[in-house]
């Protein structure tokens, strides 16, 4: 990916201590851009703010509680003079079958993965409105498009996740601001591999086995951070409302 596509924009990536956000926030600031690297406190965000160096900054925040994802926004366009790019990639998972999970743990999941979502777009979508355009990319999956056991919980939020971003598009048009969401399949991060025990006991094979079968082999978040990259940036300025599958395959088959 060039490294000046996003030269002189400004990125805040909300779940960037790690994972597929933390790939994203070190592939836009590659491409140039400054980037306001979001997450939970003690979660590692310095550590990973620290990495890429340049004009990165963190600020944390927990995207389930609106005052923080408004302040969060205001910090960007305040400290940098305004907002080019918002990614919505926090996120969390647990396998539990659905009648065993409890309302507890269906409405952690959802609070993160689709009202986090929500008011990232809500306030990023407001700043960029008023500032004369921007590019929102909210991190779905292609759960979104399908069932599996003991994930009903993420997958009702990722589909919510692809309807908003949708809605969101045909909203923030007149107002030049782009609203794409980006589906990976299984991508090699820390949230596969925690709950990688408990998706195999589901499974009539082996995870390495299931993965190699439906997509070849596990993505890499450098792959993901590709596609944002490309969102973020003017090559992509005739896209808006689409839900990128980025899955090796996996949804192309229905064996």
């Amino acid at each position: 990916m060039s490294s000046d596509l996003l030269d002189g924009k400004t990125a805040i990536v909300a779940g960037a201590a790690g994972g597929l956000g933390n790939a994203i926030a070190r592939a836009f600031a590659g491409a140039g851009a400054t980037v306001v690297l979001s997450d939970l406190p003690g979660d590692g965000l310095d550590a990973a703010t620290a990495a890429i160096g340049g004009g990165a900054s963190a600020f944390a925040c927990d995207v389930t509680d609106e005052s923080q994802v408004q302040a969060l926004v205001q910090h960007a366009v305040e400290t940098h003079g305004g907002l080019d790019s918002m990614v919505a990639c926090a996120g969390v998972a647990s396998v539990a079958p659905i009648v065993q999970m409890s309302l507890t743990e269906w409405r952690r999941v959802l609070a993160v993965d689709l009202d986090g979502v929500f008011l990232c777009t809500k306030h990023a979508g407001a700043a960029m409105a008023a500032a004369g355009g921007g590019t929102i990319i909210n991190i779905a999956s292609i759960k979104a498009f399908g069932g599996s056991p003991a994930t009903a919980h993420y997958g009702a939020a990722k589909a919510g996740v692809v309807s908003l971003t949708k809605s969101a598009a045909i909203e923030m048009r007149p107002f030049n601001v782009r609203v794409n969401a980006i589906c990976p399949g299984w991508v090699q991060t820390d949230m596969i591999a925690s709950n990688r025990d408990a998706l195999e006991a589901l499974l009539p094979m082996t995870f390495d086995e299931y993965i190699g079968h439906i997509q070849g082999r596990l993505g890499e978040p450098a792959e993901i951070a590709d596609i944002a990259v490309f969102l973020a940036s003017e090559r992509s300025r005739f896209s808006s409302g689409s839900a990128y599958v980025v899955d090796g395959g996996a949804t192309a088959s229905l064996v």
